[in-house]
């Protein structure tokens, strides 16, 4: 096998017909060490089991990461017709226990064997001509025909890893063992972990587009967290070590487990990890396609729910707080351990890419700096749910490779396997799965007092609050006109040069009006009646961006990302107070005001007449008033004798206009003509709503 051991490839270096030698070479040392994988079976039946009950039979995946080449290249346009369309709608969608993954063998009809290894060879000859005739322009970026390729290589690289963890998980007398690698001959005694102290610092996480190496969506962008002091165990926790956790009754307290975990652990019925077997008073160790006595000295491979129940244990015992760590603080470790990427190796400094062994090995072979494997032997678990870096963006080739996952039900696991290769031995790699789910995983503990940091960057999906993101921040993806900026242009031009001046919005909404504001004016408050609306700027505030979901058609979805400094506010975000309030019922300190702003907000109010009968207690005098509606009142939001007007009183119309000049003659005086703005309302790719807002400007006596 040492003949297929490669790396990653610079995609920004050398000349364009290199290049092409150079990934044509990768794809075929991938291709046939994915097939090297499963020659482990013993039959062909053994393709029609399942590893693991949430994934699908062995054979979808023999199937999954051919069919995957020629969908994305389909779908780029690369290619122009597909080789067979059955299959490749057959074996395209099922990794992850999503609502869409259907992992129902009756609604499926499964090929023979021999046809899928049959379309495999297919599906290698248009590849291998797309590798030879396509053009091929360096630096080979997102719009690269070229990446597709590698999009197609990287994602068989990382099947060739979830892949063997399924097959560690058949019977054993389905595997033929010694077809894939060489063991690791060497095992012993636990070794006694140790605290090393680690210096906090700031950390920069994300890499630039025009990073060398080939990445996926959501390691791009830019994320800094400042990190603090912490200590760090020198070696993965072992199986020994994690035996005492066993034998302390671990497995059966709940006072160590969190609620999701236990939940787990009783529906499993576990009392130790997956890969651990028992016979009589022995312990066994089942690794890919054999059993082996116990090695104790080895990292212990676990789920997140078993690693944060050790850690819980520990802190009990001890009274301190341990646990795992960030992702920033595993960054951290590697930045200590003076670890480079993947295409300066030599030799890779420990236990991944295949170099070595085909199963994990002791935890202190491996020595990087003061630690032993911050990279490679097992995946560790940490603390951190994955979600996209600010700038994240999806590729349109592959729109659900990450977003799917930002759920906060799928945390990182950082650092590689011993079968961890291309894209997923870099130092960049991030990759996620469900807290009870199983890989080549085990962990590192870290002992901390400084509070847990876990960025919050979820997708919003509440669709009124996602109609609003994309009424206030859509302008970044559209040249629509956008309500908030035309706004604040008319309130600058109200009072220039007075960047004292106290400013009130009733209307926060997503918040777009109250940051446009901030750029002239140093006292900004916004008020909105719902939590739902404000925690959206509260969030832009805190943290520099928010993510939400734009329907597209039917089904399909669009990911935004709003980032204060692509609008140029980020500097700014500080001198905004955003409060949940109820404009009908005001506190007291919602008072002298020079100019208050009402957008879209008359109409919301169950008592509109009384709201403008009042407002001019919490205007200064002298100040201004700004009124934007589009007077579409509704019975079922407020009373017909509430509105100021749309009606006939008399046999006479009395417009909205009217009846608000009626209401406010005694204290405000028509500051200039009324004025009409344009609200685009996009509910869809398809679907926006045109609404013609009336402003009015008050001046108060």
């Amino acid at each position: 096998m040492t003949d297929l051991i490669t790396k990653t490839i610079d995609l920004r270096s050398g000349s364009s017909e290199a290049k092409r030698e150079e990934i044509r070479d990768y794809f075929l040392k991938t291709w046939a060490i994915d097939e090297l994988l499963y020659t482990q079976l013993k039959s062909d039946d053994i393709f029609y089991k399942r590893g693991d009950s949430l994934r699908h039979i062995i054979l979808f995946y023999l199937g999954h990461t051919a069919v995957f080449y020629i969908n994305k290249l389909f779908l780029a346009k690369i290619i122009s017709k597909r080789i067979n369309p059955r299959f490749e709608s057959l074996f395209a969608i099922g990794v992850d226990e999503m609502s869409w993954d259907d992992l129902d063998n009756n609604n499926y009809d499964w090929p023979p064997v021999h046809e899928v290894c049959v379309y495999r060879d297919e599906v290698k000859k248009v590849i291998l001509e797309v590798i030879d005739t396509a053009p091929l322009e360096l630096p080979i970026n997102w719009d690269s025909p070229f990446w597709i390729i590698m999009m197609g290589i990287e994602h068989e690289r990382i099947h060739l890893e979830t892949s063997s963890v399924l097959i560690r998980q058949l019977p054993l007398e389905d595997l033929t063992p010694g077809l894939f690698g060489v063991r690791c001959p060497s095992s012993g005694d636990a070794p006694k972990n140790e605290l090393v102290p680690v210096s906090g610092a700031k950390m920069k996480l994300g890499k630039l587009m025009d990073y060398p190496l080939y990445g996926w969506d959501n390691e791009y962008g830019n994320y800094e967290e400042e990190v603090s002091d912490f200590a760090a165990a020198k070696y993965l926790t072992s199986n020994g070590e994690f035996l005492e956790f066993i034998e302390d009754g671990g497995y059966n307290n709940e006072n160590y487990w969190t609620e999701e975990g236990w939940n787990w652990r009783n529906f499993k019925q576990a009392e130790m990890p997956l890969f651990w077997r028992k016979y009589e008073k022995e312990y066994y160790l089942r690794l890919v396609a054999e059993e082996i006595p116990m090695p104790w000295n080895w990292p212990v491979e676990v789920n997140y729910l078993e690693a944060k129940a050790f850690c819980n244990w520990k802190s009990m015992k001890t009274g301190k707080n341990f646990r795992l760590p960030t992702e920033a603080e595993w960054y951290r470790l590697h930045g200590v351990a003076q670890l480079n990427e993947v295409t300066e190796w030599e030799k890779a400094p420990g236990n991944i890419n295949l170099e070595y062994y085909s199963s994990p090995c002791p935890v202190n072979m491996f020595v990087q700096g003061q630690f032993f494997d911050v990279v490679g032997n097992v995946w560790q678990w940490t603390e951190t749910p994955i979600t996209g870096f600010p700038g994240f963006k999806v590729h349109p080739m592959y729109d659900d490779f990450s977003t799917p996952t930002f759920d906060g039900k799928h945390n990182l696991i950082k650092g590689g396997s011993w079968i961890s290769t291309g894209n997923e031995a870099t130092i960049h790699s991030r990759y996620a799965f469900r807290r009870h789910f199983y890989q080549h995983a085990g962990f590192r503990y870290v002992e901390s007092d400084a509070p847990l940091k876990i960025q919050q960057a979820d997708y919003e999906t509440d669709e009124e609050v996602t109609l609003s993101c994309e009424e206030n921040w859509g302008d970044a993806y559209s040249d629509q006109p956008n309500l908030a900026r035309q706004l604040s242009v008319i309130i600058n031009d109200l009072i220039k040069n007075n960047s004292d001046s106290r400013i009130l919005d009733l209307n926060a909404d997503t918040g777009r009006l109250a940051f446009e504001l901030a750029r002239s004016f140093k006292d900004v408050t916004a008020l909105d009646f719902t939590a739902r609306m404000i925690r959206i700027p509260i969030q832009l505030q805190e943290q520099g961006y928010v993510r939400y979901t734009m329907r597209d058609e039917g089904e399909l979805m669009f990911y935004r990302d709003i980032v204060l400094s692509d609008f140029g506010l980020n500097e700014i975000k500080g001198s905004l107070l955003f409060m949940q309030a109820d404009a009908m019922n005001l506190k007291d300190i919602y008072s002298g005001y020079d100019l208050i702003v009402v957008p879209s907000l008359l109409e919301e109010l169950s008592d509109p007449k009384a709201f403008l009968s009042d407002i001019h207690t919490r205007v200064n005098d002298g100040g201004l008033l700004v009124i934007a509606s589009d007077y579409q009142w509704d019975q079922k939001k407020t009373p017909r004798d509430k509105w100021p007007g749309g009606f006939k009183q008399d046999g006479e119309p009395v417009t909205s206009f009217d009846g608000i000049s009626s209401l406010l003659n005694n204290n405000f005086v028509l500051h200039s003509e009324p004025q009409d703005l344009i609200q685009i309302r996009k509910k869809s790719s398809r679907l926006s709503e045109k609404r013609i807002l009336q402003v009015t400007v008050w001046k108060k006596r």
